[in-house]
């Protein structure tokens, strides 16, 4: 950009260098900038645009790195990056080896806490900042969380931590949804504002120490004007959880002005107990077709600036086919339910919310509660199907096991995003679930290689009476094959390709369309494969896996699931003590966290790209032969 003001922004010095008339020129660049290259690279948009004068703002009061800013999520970091010294770079925002779309500690000592799921903010804050106190490191913590994710319980027990401590911890509530009740009438603003007074502060602070030097009295005396300023506080400030938990409490502010939020950020900083600082945003500002359907525009892929229209797709997705399925599922059975946490448009959901709304239940970023929740539905007569992402689902572990599992509910999961997850990062791969969840007793894990397999195995998972988990990716379903349509038989698969032949490839659905791929290409190249679409990760039956397998000489294991706690790996063993199968290999995720790219990256950074699964078959069946002749 010509004469870039946002340019010369090298780190957050120059930006309380800045007068404060560049800063709307300022804001406008950020935002043009976000825009720009979120409509070419896809991400989170409306988050973004809501927090540009707020981060300002944060910026010009307090001193990044040694005053830690905490974001929660972390998918409203972009003004941050531009701010911090990431301006060159930020066209490569979620691209492989370019800028994380979230905070990431490895990328710059301005971000200094990784986040990418919600809720976890204040706790991090808060555990920084006790750190810092039995260390003597100077600087200020700023957790800065939204109003959605204080659904979350998490951020709940953060708080009521943090007010019992009493450290000078600072929490930003950026409110978005005006979902939290606000304070009413000038009166009340003026009164937020007049505590926070760094003067008002010291006045306070000798009363106390007055107060507790009384002899006798001292202690009982404290305790009581500590009631009697919280009950005062309760009547100017209705309702006020913050107030309740120990918390100071200013606003609602204005989010959109730098200048009064400087003023309360400057007067926050003298603080030395815990405050909240509640400002109210629009999520999406200055773009009005953010600002019109935020929801649409808060993660999203590469779209038109002009028209906001993204690009569209003839194929289905796996996240399409389940939320067809699922309508069919619910026309044909009044009690079949939906529940998600805060993602009924990424999980496919809104159809079916619209409907049938009394049967939809969006209990926001709440993903543990949704699952209990889905537990008591179950118990009254129900059919709960919880669409939580994969990466999510690992909040919700113990209430799956305790609250489902152990009373052999009928509660179905649709863990969608499982496997490899384009464009997100390390804290969006869905590749844990299988480890995770094969050892539940009780537990049914499908994975569908098709649109078709999606429906069967829904109304399949709806008809046990028991704990079911369907997992699939994001990603385009394949052309249909005829196997896919063949009935869902408990521990059975489906071979998709079958010549006889004397190798075999075993994969779960959601790695099919790159297995389909490797056979095309070993077929070109005369070396045909049969492939065996495992369909369950549990229950399997045992005695029809090794009937099926019986008479290849290599089998070759692909699985979209981290290789400790494999089904791929029990598999392979399995053959080795009760089959005549001589050569195997499993190919999975490794140990490790894999960084953002989109899917051909990840699974080629993962050895489970088409190429890379051709070439472990050719190998597996080169060596074979070799040892055949010795």
């Amino acid at each position: 950009m010509t004469n870039s003001l946002l340019a010369s922004i090298q780190s957050p010095e120059d930006v309380r260098k800045l007068d404060k008339s560049d800063i709307p020129r300022l804001a406008r660049e950020i935002r043009k900038t976000i825009i720009d290259v979120v409509g070419t690279n896809g991400g989170h948009l409306s988050s973004n645009l809501g927090v540009v004068e707020l981060t300002i703002a944060l910026h010009r009061v307090f001193s990044s790195p040694q005053d830690a800013f905490i974001w929660d999520v972390g998918h409203q970091c972009y003004t941050h990056k531009l701010l911090t010294g990431r301006y060159d770079h930020f066209s490569t925002i979620r691209k492989r080896d370019g800028l994380s779309g979230f905070p990431k500690h490895v990328e710059s000592p301005h971000d200094i806490f990784d986040t990418g799921h919600s809720s976890t903010s204040i706790s991090a804050a808060l555990g920084l900042r006790l750190s810092r106190q039995i260390t003597g490191d100077p600087g200020k913590v700023i957790a800065i969380i939204g109003d959605g994710a204080l659904t979350g319980g998490m951020a709940l027990e953060a708080l009521s931590h943090a007010g019992e401590t009493g450290r000078d911890l600072v929490v930003v509530l950026n409110d978005n949804k005006m979902s939290i009740s606000r304070n009413t009438g000038a009166l009340s603003e003026y009164l937020s504002r007049l505590t926070m007074g760094a003067s008002y502060q010291r006045f306070r602070s000798k009363v106390d120490r007055i107060i507790s030097a009384i002899p006798l009295f001292g202690a009982p005396l404290t305790r009581m004007v500590h009631r009697l300023k919280r009950g005062v506080k309760g009547m100017l400030f209705k309702d006020n959880l913050f107030v309740d938990l120990g918390f100071e409490y200013v606003g609602p502010l204005n989010g959109h002005s730098v200048e009064e939020l400087e003023k309360v950020f400057r007067d926050v900083r003298a603080l030395n107990r815990p405050v909240v600082v509640h400002v109210q945003t629009c999520k999406g500002k200055g773009y009005s077709l953010a600002e019109d359907d935020p929801s649409t525009f808060h993660g999203i892929g590469p779209f038109c600036i002009s028209d906001g229209k993204v690009e569209k797709f003839d194929t289905t997705s796996f996240t399409e086919a389940f939320s067809r399925a699922l309508l069919e599922c619910a026309e044909k059975n009044p009690r079949v339910a939906a529940v998600t946490a805060a993602m009924s448009r990424g999980t496919g959901l809104v159809p079916f919310q619209h409907r049938y709304p009394d049967r939809f239940f969006d209990v926001g970023i709440a993903e543990q509660h949704a699952v209990t929740l889905a537990g008591g539905l179950a118990v009254g007569g129900l059919s709960p199907v919880v669409a939580i992402y994969s990466t999510f689902m690992q909040r919700a572990v113990d209430q799956l096991i305790h609250d489902v599992a152990l009373q052999n509910l009928p509660v179905v999961f649709a863990l969608d995003r499982s496997g490899a997850v384009p464009d997100d990062g390390e804290t969006h791969q869905g590749i844990f679930d299988i480890a995770l969840f094969r050892p539940v007793p009780g537990l049914s894990i499908l994975t569908p290689a098709s649109a078709a397999e999606m429906r069967l195995m829904l109304v399949w998972a709806l008809e046990q009476g028991s704990p079911v988990l369907i997992r699939y990716p994001k990603a385009p379903c394949p052309t249909e094959q005829e196997a896919f349509s063949l009935p869902v038989v408990s521990g059975r698969g489906v071979f998709v390709q079958r010549e006889a032949l004397d190798t075999l490839i075993v994969c779960t659905g959601g790695m099919y369309s790159e297995v389909h791929e490797a056979a095309n290409l070993l077929g070109r190249s005369g070396k045909p494969v049969d492939i065996l679409n495992l369909r369950f990760v549990k229950p399997l039956d045992e005695a029809w896996f090794l009937d099926a397998v019986h008479g290849y000489r290599n089998v070759v294991f692909v699985e979209d699931g981290v290789i400790t706690g494999s089904i791929s790996r029990d598999l392979a063993a399995l053959l080795h003590t009760r089959s005549t199968v001589v050569y195997t290999d499993v190919l999975a995720f490794q140990e490790i966290f894999y960084p953002q790219g989109n899917r051909s990256e990840i699974l080629t950074a993962a050895g489970l790209s088409p190429a890379h699964i051709a070439d472990c078959v050719a190998a597996l069946r080169e060596r074979s032969l070799s040892d055949s002749f010795l």
